[in-house]
């Protein structure tokens, strides 16, 4: 059981990245990933609310919606979930760290239609995985979120004052190198 759920953890993290090789997630990973604080706010923000939106609907979806035949509901309920947990790490932030808050702006609130966070949810239901394995998958797939946008970031950082002909300067340059990364990736599923 320990071997698989860390196989599960792998995969999510890494082979099946959701960011590289899912491209879900891609408007945070883009517009947040510009210094390396931020991204690392991000990263940590992220990881809190698909690892707690995986376990909540996970709970929901078997005892409530399953239980009294309203499967057809889980979108919605899920997405006020998430919608619910997003609020409470903003009001976390705006008290505990309200720098990162600032620097996240716009971005945070975007965590409840990050495409990424729901898609981790209905996946979850769709494959059928239970309480411990949603859990770890949910973090899994949060963890290599964090770490696409954290290397996203470092190379961006290293990047920004190189001399880069004016046609692929700015969002060129982001794409190029995001593409860069998944086939970097990619490279993983050979050890599948």
């Amino acid at each position: 059981m320990v071997k698989t759920l860390f196989l599960v953890l792998l995969t999510t993290a890494l082979i099946n990245n959701i960011v590289l090789s899912q491209f879900l997630g891609i408007c945070p990973f883009l517009g947040v990933s510009k210094n390396m604080k931020t991204a690392a706010g991000m990263g940590g923000a992220v990881i809190f609310v698909i690892t707690l939106a995986s376990a909540v609907t996970n709970l929901l979806y078997t005892f409530v919606l399953e239980k009294f035949n309203l499967t057809y509901l889980n979108t919605i309920v899920f997405i006020m979930v998430i919608a619910f947990l997003v609020q409470f790490v903003e009001l976390f932030l705006k008290k505990a760290v309200p720098t990162l808050h600032k620097s996240l702006g716009v971005y945070l609130p975007l965590i409840t239609t990050n495409c990424a966070v729901l898609g981790t949810a209905l996946t979850n239901v769709q494959s059928g995985n239970d309480f411990i394995t949603s859990v770890v998958t949910g973090f899994g797939t949060a963890v290599g979120f964090c770490i696409a946008i954290v290397i996203m970031a470092g190379v961006r950082e290293k990047t920004e004052n190189n001399d880069f002909p004016a046609s692929i300067k700015g969002t060129p340059a982001v794409l190029m190198t995001a593409c860069l990364m998944s086939i970097a990736f990619y490279g993983f599923t050979v050890f599948a």
